[in-house]
């Protein structure tokens, strides 16, 4: 064989040739060396050659070609051997040279490997080279050096986030760099400036490429950019901000201060500040009340009055008599006034007759001076009577004037605002019709209040309730009559005009109205209607409550007929779980009888509150089971045989076979989820003819609990004073401000610290169709005052807001809420119509849905079956759904029924049908026979 004469031809030329000459005869004869001869040389005895430098891993770079190098002593000839075979001899550089400081003769070799070898390459492993040296003692192998081609991707696996923390907070931010070879290293930039670990105990750059903040401090908020670098490029990540905010806290309350009067009943304030520490970069302000107010009394200076005089001595030699008195009736007390006058009064008791001092006085003297004192003591008499009569009444009038409330209104003093009174708008049958004198402006430049949170001076009234018993008046004023579902009993007594129901606290989940003619309690709607359906099908409907239930024709079996009933549960839900973060998007609706045993499905639509995103809401559809526990049945956006989902902006519209308690709810996926609010302000004169409350209620966007709103301020005598506005309430922890603006403060006042409200992101986002509701309560200077023109704020904070504007008059409320009280009797409002049964309940006739379902669920051909159908009407989600279907037809003509319930248009089907190309508007069918099927609308 070649590796046996291979292996004598070293013994023949052995003894002939030196080892050098031997290893150039066989590269010469064969171009390489074999394997067989390089071992049998390694066992040579003898000191092998010793590697002064082996090959090193290389990377290619761009299309650069790569040098490898070996360099050993003593050595004959050095090759290198790459992915197992060796390298032709032409490829090597080979150079010899001697080592000054041994004297030994060093041998080096080197080759290039280029970017298309190792391309071409295709191993197990990668492209790898070694060199193999030769002496006369035997061979050396170096180490395997391998050899890759360079590269770093453009984009980073993961970038670095921003992110908002607090002071002393922890700050990670991840980085995964691109993909690349070598690995690339990544370092950190703060501002364009290198971070580095050993400067900063407090940072780590170390932990799998994330830069970590152990404790946030206001210095290290900043830009901070992920570098990844290998021997090809560097690569910048996406900049993250990271801003360390410090949350404000309050500082010590202050002393607080003297009375606010020195005489009678005052106010003591105490203040603190948000400045312990200040909030900085974004940080929340302070929680709670920035002052604090007591009342107290101060004790009155109390003037001193002169007792009575004393009776008048008797005529003295002198011809004089005297008089005394004290000031002590009362004396004066608590830095009070001394009496003004003399206390001891003399007059000459002769008339002036006597004036020369006599041992005795003669008779004439005697006589004069018995007149003089009889008429001066009548005299003083009726003055004494006099000032008493005066003094009893001053102090009676100081005590009055002393006695009352002194309330510091320094809150109010802002100056006076600019106002328009404009007559309101029409077209909301809700909305008050008033008319009123436009253009009335009076108005300096106005400085905002401030926002104060006073829980005693909130005065947020009580939960309204549904169904309601009060004055007709109150429903006749608000214009529902056709719209809401509620009975109404009048005083049989007349009343007088100037008489106003005045709405009380509630105790448990009973609400009582105080109204003249004793109280009255508020009764919840039964949102509830039923009827009997047939084979023919049908439709129940809850008026004002965006809730509707369809029959389909061919449900029911012939001959038979079932009482169905469809109602709102109004009792608190327990659908939603607060540990996962859901919510209730709509009304919890109970459909049935029990064991109701149905063809088709049915098609209930529930009105909803979700700004629709599958990238920001998980939708779920939840029954109640026997136990009264909730159990998922289907995500809105998965596939699913048991029942259908189909979300549209407002309303969902499902597809059920079995009856029970539903209930939709959503679970936020990301801080961008929006629940819709309904915005409206209601306004009524209280028991007070110059008070006057404005009502904001916040309700989640839907028209079953916008209903419960109108009804509960029906009873009450509310006047929807703006239209109702859309605000999006984000998921986002955020709370709501409600605020009052612009009020005329020469026209009108308001309490104290109660112009701005705020309620947590927990009482409206888990508000469960439930109101959030605030009132604001105002007091007009004159009864004279009948306009009152103001701005309604509402916002979330850094988020939506909407501005209501109130324009109303005063008087023309308590003409409507007067005369209602005065001639109104026991009325009865009927609500708008319920149910419907036969052909009358659909859009689609039965002739025509007939014949759709006869072509559209035969396979067809060309493709035209009951899928091209749903494609055309925008249903092309778990189709899967309608295959199990005796007549996925039906089912799908059902759905477009409770889509459309209110369009009453058919021209979408229309449209629809004519793409298909089953409408020929001008032809009908030839004969029984024809495969294709004309329909004309």
């Amino acid at each position: 064989s070649p590796n046996k004469i291979f292996l004598l031809i070293p013994f023949i030329l052995y003894t002939s040739l030196s080892c050098a000459r031997f290893l150039r005869v066989l590269i010469d004869f064969t171009g390489t060396v074999s394997d067989a001869l390089a071992d049998s040389l390694s066992s040579v005895g003898g000191t092998l050659p010793h590697f002064l430098q082996e090959p090193e891993d290389a990377y290619i770079i761009k299309n650069n070609p790569i040098k490898l190098r070996c360099r050993a002593t003593p050595a004959l000839q050095i090759f290198f051997k790459c992915n197992g075979e060796w390298v032709h001899q032409n490829q090597h550089t080979s150079q010899e040279y001697m080592d000054q400081n041994t004297g030994l003769k060093i041998r080096e070799v080197t080759i290039n490997v280029t970017r298309q070898q190792v391309e071409d390459f295709h191993g197990p492993e990668d492209y790898w080279c070694l060199c193999v040296a030769w002496s006369h003692l035997g061979t050396s192998k170096s180490r395997k050096a391998t050899v890759r081609i360079a590269y770093l991707r453009k984009n980073f696996e993961q970038d670095p986030q921003g992110k908002e923390v607090p002071i002393k907070g922890m700050i990670v931010l991840h980085c995964r760099p691109p993909e690349g070879v070598p690995m690339a290293e990544v370092e950190w930039l703060k501002n364009e400036e290198l971070v580095g670990s050993f400067e900063d105990d407090n940072i780590d750059t170390r932990a799998d490429h994330n830069l970590i903040i152990n404790e946030a401090r206001l210095s290290d908020s900043g830009n901070y950019t992920c570098l990844a670098s290998n021997v090809v490029a560097k690569r910048r990540s996406a900049t993250a901000t990271v801003v360390v905010f410090v949350n404000g806290g309050w500082s010590l309350w202050t002393e607080w201060s003297p009375c606010s009067v020195n005489c009678g009943r005052g106010v003591q304030k105490r203040s603190r500040t948000c400045t312990n520490p200040a909030p900085l970069n974004g940080g929340a302000f302070c929680e709670g009340m920035s002052v604090q107010k007591i009342t107290c009394s101060a004790l009155c200076p109390v003037d001193g009055v002169w007792e009575e005089w004393s009776e008048w001595t008797m005529c003295s030699a002198q011809c004089e008599r005297q008089r005394w008195r004290e000031c002590n009736s009362p004396p004066p007390r608590l830095r009070g006034k001394m009496c003004e006058g003399e206390g001891q009064s003399t007059e000459n008791c002769t008339g002036g007759l006597c004036t020369q001092i006599l041992s005795a006085q003669p008779s004439c003297c005697l006589e004069n001076s018995i007149d003089v004192a009889l008429y001066s003591g009548l005299a003083a008499g009726v003055i004494a009577v006099v000032v008493l009569i005066v003094a009893i009444t001053l102090y009676r009038k100081s005590q009055s004037e002393y006695g009352v409330d002194v309330i510091d209104s320094s809150a109010l003093a802002g100056g006076f605002q600019s106002f328009n009174f404009k007559t309101t708008r029409q077209g909301n049958p809700l909305l008050l019709n008033s008319s009123m004198q436009p253009d009335i402006t009076v108005g300096q430049t106005f400085s905002s209040p401030i926002c104060f949170q006073d829980s005693i001076d909130k005065e947020l009234f009580d939960p309204l309730p549904d169904k309601v018993k009060v004055q007709s008046s109150f429903m006749v004023s608000l214009g529902v009559a056709d719209r809401a579902e509620y009975h109404v009993k009048a005083h049989q007594e007349t009343l007088p005009a100037n008489l106003h129901p005045k709405y009380s606290t509630v105790e448990g989940k009973k609400t009582t109205m105080i109204a003249p003619n004793g109280i009255h309690t508020l009764r919840k709607t039964q949102f509830k209607t039923s009827a009997v359906f047939g084979h023919l099908g049908g439709r129940l409907v809850i008026p004002n409550a965006g809730v509707s239930l369809l029959v389909p024709h061919g449900a029911i079996a012939d001959d038979t007929s079932w009482e169905m009933y469809m109602l709102i549960n109004q009792e608190e839900s327990s659908a939603q779980s607060e540990e996962r973060c859901e919510i209730l998007l709509g009304p919890e609706i109970t459909y049935g009888p029990p064991g109701l045993n149905l063809s088709y499905p049915v098609a209930m639509t529930i009105a909803h509150c979700a700004e629709v995103s599958a990238e920001n809401w998980n939708i779920k559809l939840k029954r109640q089971t026997k136990d009264n526990k909730w159990e998922e049945i289907m995500s809105v956006d998965d596939e699913s045989t048991s029942c259908y989902c189909l979300m549209d902006s407002h309303s969902c519209h499902l597809l059920l076979d079995q009856p029970g308690c539903y209930a939709l709810v959503g679970e936020p996926i990301t801080d961008a989820a929006i629940k819709r609010l309904r915005i409206a302000v209601f306004g009524s004169v209280e028991a007070s003819s110059i008070d006057y409350s404005l009502r904001v209620h916040c309700v989640d966007d839907t028209p079953h609990a916008f209903q419960r709103v109108v009804t509960a301020e029906t009873s009450r005598g509310g006047q929807l004073l703006e239209e109702p506005k859309m605000l999006f309430f984000k998921g986002n922890c955020l709370s709501l401000q409600v605020s009052i603006q612009d009020i005329p403060q020469f026209l009108w006042s308001i309490k104290p610290f109660t112009t701005c409200q705020e309620f947590s992101f927990t009482q409206v986002w888990y508000s469960n169709q439930q109101p959030v509701h605030c009132a604001f309560s105002l007091q007009r200077h004159s009864t004279s005052t009948t306009q009152l023109s103001c701005k309604i704020s509402v916002r979330q904070v850094k988020g939506h807001e909407q501005i209501l504007q109130v324009y109303t008059t005063v008087g023309e409320v308590r003409l409507i809420m007067s005369l209602g009280l005065i001639t109104s009797r026991s009325v009865c409002v009927s609500a708008s119509l319920t149910s419907q049964t036969g052909a009358k309940a659909f859009k689609i006739p039965l002739s025509i849905r007939q014949r759709i379902c006869t072509t559209f669920d035969t396979a067809n051909t060309k493709g035209k079956d009951w899928q091209l159908l749903a494609q055309k009407l925008h249903i092309q989600r778990n189709l899967s759904y309608f295959t199990k279907q005796k007549s996925p037809s039906a089912v799908i003509l059902s759905l477009w029924e409770a889509r459309h319930q209110d369009s009453g248009d058919l021209d979408s089907l229309a449209s629809a049908l004519e793409e298909i190309g089953k409408i020929h508007c001008k032809s009908l069918p030839q004969s029984p026979d024809d495969k294709e099927t004309d329909f004309t609308f």
